[in-house]
Formats: C-alpha cells, sequence, structure tokens
C-alpha cells in the first residue's frame, strides 16, 4: 500500500510540475527544441529530483537503523535486499511517473500554451 502511495505523490509531484511549466515547454517547441528535446528536458529533471530523494532516503534509513530495529520482526534494519528493492521499485515508479508527463509535454497545443490565461 506504501508503495501505491508513493507512486500516486511521485507522479502527482512530476505531473503539476509539467503542467505548471506548460507555457514555457510551449515556449521552447515553438522556439525550435523537437518534441524529444523537451521529452528528454522534463525526464532528466524528474530523474534528478528522483535520484536526490533516493539517495537521501536510503541514507535516512541507515541513519536511523537503531530507532527502527524495534518495529521490524523477521529483518534486519539494515538488510541491503529490502532496502534495494525499495529502492529499484520507487525507481522504476519514479521512471514511469516522468515518461506520462514528459510524453504529455511533448503534445503541447503550441496556442494554447503561449496565449495569456
Amino acid at each position: 500500500m506504501s508503495h501505491f502511495l508513493a507512486a500516486v505523490g511521485i507522479y502527482g509531484a512530476l505531473a503539476y510540475s509539467v503542467a505548471q511549466r506548460t507555457r514555457e515547454l510551449g515556449i521552447r517547441l515553438a522556439m525550435g527544441s523537437t518534441p524529444e528535446d523537451v521529452f528528454r528536458l522534463v525526464v532528466s529533471q524528474g530523474f534528478k529530483v528522483i535520484g536526490l530523494g533516493l539517495v537521501l532516503g536510503v541514507v535516512t534509513a541507515l541513519g536511523v537503523t537503531g530507532l527502527l530495529q524495534s518495529l521490524l520482526f523477521g529483518i534486519q534494519s539494515t538488510d541491503i535486499r529490502v532496502m534495494t528493492a525499495v529502492a529499484v521499485t520507487l525507481g522504476v515508479v519514479g521512471l514511469v511517473a516522468c515518461v506520462v508527463p514528459a510524453r504529455r509535454a511533448t503534445k503541447v497545443d503550441l496556442v494554447s500554451a503561449l496565449t495569456y490565461q
């Protein structure tokens, strides 16, 4: 269940970020950027955020192992397999969460993006 909530949160944050930048992305497309350039821009910026979140999450998890040990049953608080599985799962979710808004950004209607709203 928590993976689902993380997926929804990551997707929501990235989709909102792309939606806020619709005008900028429309201008980039109007000035000659290709849809592939815009796609790469959105995905690379999303990966930077996701990578930073994964690194901070692992460091924080390792930092609070003493507190977590009393809450865990059947595994060690520093179990590499569990941390790797969680990081990989959230990384894949992050990839999907980046690709969907990035594909949407490549299909921005230039007229509606450039008109004042």
